[in-house]
């Protein structure tokens, strides 16, 4: 019962017995005025926090003869801040990319979303995704080269602190951080999103000093057991701080909301998985926050 339904019958219960009731010398007694009862006061949903604001830029640089078209995104204040290189899919360097580098900047970090492919170029058919991929991985030196030119870029914008700097990569761009760690480079994090583990050049022991986050789709058949088992020996056998987490029934590209309609059209095990982007993306912010803090 609601608390004015309750008055109410409070008051007409109190109406009734006044009614009946009768004074010694026999007088009818008035029934009491009742005020009508108040209603519980209105409230309102309070409106949702709006993202703090941030700044974008366009940007180029340079890897031996080719220009790289990157993007910048950082808090829109004159602070510098723990900096993030964001290195794409297979599929270039794409809206998907941008809307995580532009994701970072409202959680405080300057980030970069990185072009591996050159003059910004991007794949519509996994033929295309495959020949640009298979070019940059057959020039292994020429990729290290690329990745730290995207580093230089971003630790060079006023908006980033160069002595924080992390990376994070989905499918290839997992396999491109999870390398440059394998190479020892400058990271005090790498995380690696559905991406390749496999390599020719295994980790040495204490090569890297950051801390390396893998999040896998157990049901991504790109990447089996096998792979997963090599890495966990390879990480164990380097000593590395790393962390390893597998999302029961997940595929390939859970990350990415627009894997499942990708794997449609282009007949692949590709697809969404709201929940492990979640669980993913919080694990590996509660470790960055951790790792940049002064």
């Amino acid at each position: 019962m609601s608390i004015r339904t309750h008055l109410i019958a409070i008051a007409v219960a109190a109406v009734a017995a006044a009614g009946c009731g009768k004074k010694e010398d026999g007088a009818k007694t008035a029934a009491p005025k009742t005020e009508a009862p108040v209603p519980p006061p209105k409230t309102e949903k309070p409106p949702e926090p709006e993202a703090p604001p941030i700044g974008t830029e366009e940007v180029s640089y340079q890897s031996g003869d080719t220009i790289m078209k990157g993007f910048l995104a950082y808090p829109a204040d004159d602070a510098r801040h723990p900096s993030v290189l964001v290195v794409h899919e297979w599929w270039g360097h794409n809206d998907y990319t941008r809307a995580r580098a532009k994701q970072l900047a409202e959680m405080g970090y300057t980030a970069l979303a990185v072009d591996m492919y050159g003059n910004g170029k991007t794949a519509a058919h996994p033929g295309d995704a495959q020949k640009f991929m298979m070019e940059v991985l057959d020039d292994i030196p020429g990729a290290e080269k690329r990745f730290a030119a995207a580093r230089e870029r971003l630790v060079a914008s006023e908006h980033a602190d160069p002595e924080r700097v992390a990376a994070i990569g989905y499918c290839f761009g997992g396999a491109v951080v999870l390398h440059m760690a394998r190479t020892g480079a400058d990271l005090d994090l790498v995380a690696s999103f559905h991406g390749n583990l496999s390599t020719q050049q295994p980790m040495k022991n204490g090569a890297f000093k950051g801390k390396i986050l893998v999040f896998h789709g157990a049901a991504d058949p790109f990447t089996p057991q096998e792979q997963v088992d090599a890495f966990k020996k390879e990480m164990d056998d380097a000593g590395a701080d790393y962390t390893f987490t597998g999302y029961e029934g997940a595929k390939h590209g859970f990350t990415n909301p627009g894997a499942t309609d990708l794997g449609k059209k282009f007949e692949l095990p590709l697809e969404y998985d709201a929940d492990a982007d979640t669980a993913s993306w919080k694990a590996f912010s509660e470790a960055l926050a951790q790792v940049t803090a002064k």
